[in-house]
């Protein structure tokens, strides 16, 4: 399926980079920036834009010039299967020249490989220099092409795609605990296609999931606010509600002005609906309680510093790189330091609810699967870890043990007794639960402990996830399943006998993890690095060291 979806952005993708080089930038979410700062895949989303490689085809070269530049510039070897790839398709001919002139993206696309930061990539692609030589002896009155530009050129474009859109390679990937599997992008396919198309056809999109875009919007804005604000710690001595008045809240408005939480009067010294309002929003989107009240815990956040923030940006727009572009069906989405369980049908969100995740020592692992089973009223077999640590000593210091816990032994196997808890409302699995086959024994599930999903930091279970609304969940997967009406999944919650349905189109799930993202309501949010996964990562992107 990944491969037939990237077909149809085959087309598209490169007019992303080629076109949009010559756009101004004007997303709202961006910060006003001088003319000579313009940054122009800000704006790409949604908007049809004319642009091609030349389309000519009389000016070609020879397949063995490709061979004589890479030993010229050795170090752009790797991408030579591409470029080769690419010439084969369009049968050598130059695509950065027309009638022997250079057209005006050639210089829109040295200016964006050279400046790698502004997509939140610490590393330079090699000949940079050579780069810009070649571009400035080019003589606009001569026309002449140039193999050695033409061909740095693409190179530099290859490279460019998979830096900024791939992203680094599957090895620094599961050294930062991610194993959800990476995208799979044929650029080659893509750059066949665009040759075959209409110029300016279809809607813009780059090769990269929603949210890259989204974080690169706002890692623009915290860099200008690093580079125009102090942004001097807030010593607040109390909380403060609405109502107080304190010469701390004037400063504390402004904060959260430039935060674009607040829209009043930032002189005024008294605690305001307006700054309650705000405070409710500023807590929301760092997941905190929301109640309005400027408490130690809300104003460690809006302490945080500035480049604590862009690094936090910068991580999760690489680990944006390593998700799916997009889905055409219904699937599940986990994001572990939000607590949240997301229901999507083709990228719309549907509905959320609250979970909880592992705790630091029992940590959910960062994968997917499809679920394929639901199991109404389930036994609970008891895994080797909490069997060793809770369930035998408990045997050990109390006879009844089992019988109180509604447990039951079932034979031995590695040495261990082998136990399972009944079906039952007590039963620590809930009344329901939902399985997606993998090697981590991780799974969704009903909870009878309801009351900590009301807490704000919910890591407290041994791995798998409790979902908060278990039969809103169970009556959308099986929603298309006429046997089971919500009566008759209710039923079977209770039975007290468990029963296993097969789902016979399986609904795939992402277990994630986003320290930061952008809602629905285009407000960037913040969460606890609660894995402590986000510094390694972060070192990795930041010295330029990471393996692309």
């Amino acid at each position: 399926m990944q491969v037939m979806r990237f077909r149809q952005f085959s087309y598209l993708l490169f007019i992303v980079l080629i076109s949009s080089f010559s756009l101004s930038s004007c997303s709202q979410n961006q910060p006003a920036k001088k003319p000579a700062k313009k940054d122009s895949l800000a704006k790409a989303w949604d908007k049809t834009i004319p642009g091609n490689f030349s389309e000519q085809v009389s000016s070609v070269f020879d397949s063995t010039q490709i061979n004589s530049f890479v030993k010229l510039y050795p170090n752009l070897k790797t991408y030579t299967g591409d470029v080769a790839e690419f010439y084969k398709k369009r049968n050598y001919a130059y695509a950065w020249f027309e009638n022997g002139t250079l057209i005006e993206q050639a210089a829109n696309l040295a200016n964006r490989v050279g400046n790698l930061e502004r997509n939140g990539v610490y590393k330079e692609l090699p000949y940079q220099k050579t780069l810009d030589s070649l571009i400035n002896n080019i003589s606009p009155k001569k026309k002449q092409t140039d193999i050695k530009l033409e061909l740095m050129l693409t190179y530099q474009y290859f490279a460019f795609s998979q830096l900024v859109w791939r992203g680094m390679d599957e090895s620094a990937s599961k050294s930062a605990k991610w194993y959800v599997p990476r995208k799979k992008v044929d650029y080659n396919q893509y750059l066949d296609s665009l040759l075959s198309e209409p110029a300016g056809k279809g809607h813009i999109n780059e090769p990269v999931y929603r949210q890259y875009e989204l974080l690169r919007s706002y890692l623009r804005k915290y860099r200008k606010l690093e580079k125009d604000e102090s942004w001097a710690p807030i010593a607040a001595t109390k909380a403060y509600k609405a109502g107080d008045s304190s010469a701390v809240i004037t400063t504390i408005k402004r904060r959260l002005y430039l935060l674009e939480d607040f829209k009043g009067d930032t002189t005024n010294k008294v605690f305001t609906p307006e700054l309650q309002t705000a405070v409710k929003s500023f807590q929301e989107t760092h997941g905190l309680t929301g109640n309005g009240i400027l408490n130690k815990a809300t104003i460690a956040e809006l302490n945080v510093p500035l480049n604590k923030r862009i690094t936090t940006i910068l991580v999760n727009m690489e680990r944006s790189r390593w998700l799916p572009v997009s889905m055409d069906s219904y699937y599940l989405a986990v994001n572990i330091p939000e607590f949240k369980l997301h229901v999507y049908n083709a990228d719309s969100l549907l509905w959320s609810c609250n979970v909880v995740v592992g705790q630091t020592v029992h940590q959910t692992t960062v994968f997917s699967g499809e679920i394929k089973y639901v199991v109404f009223s389930p036994y609970w077999n008891i895994p080797p870890g909490i069997l060793q640590k809770e369930i035998i000593p408990g045997m050990k210091r109390n006879k009844n043990y089992l019988a109180q816990h509604n447990m039951e032994l079932t034979g031995y196997e590695g040495g261990l007794p082998a136990v399972r808890q009944k079906p039952g409302p007590e039963n620590s699995l809930g009344l329901v639960k939902f399985l997606f086959p993998n090697s981590y024994n991780i799974y969704l599930h009903d909870t009878p402990s309801k009351s900590l999903f009301g807490e704000t930091t919910r890591a407290f279970s041994h791995g798998c996830i409790r979902v908060g609304e278990p039969v809103k969940l169970a009556n959308f997967l099986l929603k298309d399943y006429t046997q089971w009406s919500p009566e008759k999944i209710d039923k079977a919650m209770h039975q007290g006998r468990e029963q296993y349905f097969t789902l016979t189109k399986k609904v795939p799930v992402y277990i994630a993890y986003l320290t930061s993202f952008v809602d629905r309501d285009g407000k960037v949010n913040f969460r606890k690095d609660i894995y402590n996964l986000d510094d390694h990562l972060a070192s990795m992107i930041v010295s330029g060291k990471g393996k692309y």
